[in-house]
């Protein structure tokens, strides 16, 4: 049911609110409908949603409708800057926007204001998008559940009583809710992934520095990635096609020959070989997530070369160590002079980093030498991964193999969890891709009993997100899932 009631009416829904991006990318190149239609659309589901969704942080209402005006007169001049031409977007408040406060949803940056636009706002802006508001965030992205912020916990469109997992919560729950046509979510440990699978939407993280992270404030810098999050795959590639490229200014930026993923994503899928890797990655899996992936990896096996188990290199406990040492490397001097001002389960979590990164005790004492050699570790690693994918092409698998706690139960956990933790299992199928920095997209491919959304990862070798996106979006047209809208409370 797509929002049909009158209260919902009232809040703007209806057939613009609930168009793809690519809809209402289409829709405005034709003319049928006004940037300014698609952002006042957007403001009046905001206005009525959001007070009990916590999605956003900020919204940039005046701001959106003055950049509408100013790209309805670029197209009555004949000019459009292309598919994100007057598109509303989200981005999560990690994410600098010059003039606007940037607040990882911490009271420590409660009076943040940026002075330049993080490298992927900018190309966003430059391709037409407006940024319609800030998102709602796990403080400074240390977890995945959205429900240790200063702003509130974000709810889950489809349960209010659940999280919406995270850290990019906030832009899992607007898109999934039609609060904008996109949104950004930043991706160390599975940060993109987890929200979009929980949410029942698309979320998509590339290769390591194929999408630049300078102005983005860090968690874990080695293992630090930004990816869109849309309602569909198509929507995704519309937003990687702006964001992916060369940055000379950013250290972790690559430079890659330029790909158009709308094209790529349209490639034939039937000669590739998939390959899923069972164990560790299906360990511990609730029944109902393990039914609804192996029914989608049958999906898979129907429209490609076939399907067979394989196996991969483990993560073990390397990618802890390294985001351990980076993020309490990179808040020493904010958790000296500012302790009070983080959230309880943040505080906790970053005394749990300071004894651990300074515990002589463990197999490796953390000195800038030993973190120099986890680094070499990590690159060789992301070097020869490819070196695994021997004769399948692609690999399946869940995207979380949990499902969403109830947030009460989710700020108990993260506030009696271990710091960066190694034997943290739930997480271990995102971790994975971080570590050897290669394309991971979740996409929906289910729902529980209890009406909750699972998620299938699927991922590749460093550079082929084209083909992570042509299988996505083969599995996308020959399902429905994707077509779902969360029962909103109105």
């Amino acid at each position: 049911v797509l929002f049909r009631s009158a209260a919902a009416a009232a809040a703007g829904d209806g057939d613009i609110a609930v168009m793809t991006l690519a809809e209402a990318s289409a829709a405005v190149g034709a003319g049928r409908v006004t940037p300014t239609q698609l952002v006042e659309a957007m403001l009046a589901r905001i206005d009525h949603y959001n007070p009990d969704l916590h999605a956003y942080i900020s919204v940039l209402k005046e701001s959106a409708l003055a950049q509408a005006k100013v790209l309805e007169a670029e197209l009555a001049a004949g000019k459009r800057r292309g598919p994100l031409h007057g598109i509303p977007i989200g981005l999560k408040d990690n994410i600098d926007t010059a003039g606007t406060p940037t607040t990882a949803a911490s009271a420590v940056f409660d009076d943040r204001v940026p002075k330049e636009d993080a490298t992927v706002a900018q190309r966003l802006k430059d391709a037409g998008a407006i940024v319609i508001g800030k998102t709602n965030m796990h403080e400074f992205a240390f977890g995945g559940t959205s429900s240790i912020t200063y702003f509130g916990p974000v709810h889950n469109p489809w349960s209010y009583a659940h999280n919406t997992g995270g850290s990019s919560g906030g832009s899992g729950a607007e898109v999934s809710s039609c609060l904008c046509y996109g949104a950004l979510g930043t991706d160390t440990g599975g940060s993109v992934r987890i929200p979009a699978s929980y949410c029942g939407i698309v979320g998509l993280k590339a290769t390591y520095g194929l999408v630049p992270i300078r102005g983005i404030i860090p968690d874990a810098f080695s293992m630090d990635h930004c990816g869109p999050m849309a309602r569909t795959v198509e929507d995704a590639a519309i937003m990687l096609n702006a964001m992916a490229g060369y940055d000379k200014l950013d250290i972790a930026s690559v430079e890659h020959a330029k790909e158009d993923y709308v094209q790529a994503m349209q490639q034939p899928v039937s000669s590739l070989r998939i390959g899923v890797p069972r164990a560790p990655f299906f360990d511990h899996a609730d029944p109902e997530v393990a039914a609804a992936v192996n029914q989608a990896i049958s999906v898979l096996g129907s429209l490609t070369a076939g399907v067979k188990d394989v196996s991969l290199p483990r993560a073990d406990d390397f990618s802890w160590d390294v985001m351990n040492a980076e993020t309490y490397a990179w808040h020493r001097e904010l958790y000296q002079n500012s302790l009070n001002r983080y959230m309880l389960a943040t505080r906790q979590e970053l005394q749990g980093m300071k004894d651990w990164v300074d515990d002589p005790s463990r197999a490796c004492s953390h000195t800038e030498s030993e973190y120099v050699r986890m680094i070499w570790d990590m690159e060789l690693r992301r070097r020869t991964i490819e070196d695994s994918f021997t004769d399948f092409d692609l690999i399946a698998l869940p995207s979380m193999r949990t499902m969403p706690r109830p947030i009460v139960n989710a700020i108990q956990w993260e506030e009696n969890w271990k710091p960066r933790n190694p034997d943290d299992w739930t997480v271990e199928n995102m971790t994975f891709c971080n570590l050897y920095g290669i394309p991971a997209i979740s996409i929906p491919c289910g729902f529980s009993s209890a009406g909750l959304p699972i998620g299938l990862m699927i991922a590749g070798p460093p550079f082929t997100e084209g083909k992570v996106l042509a299988l996505a979006a083969a599995y996308e047209k020959a399902t429905e899932w994707h077509k779902r809208r969360p029962p909103l409370h109105v």
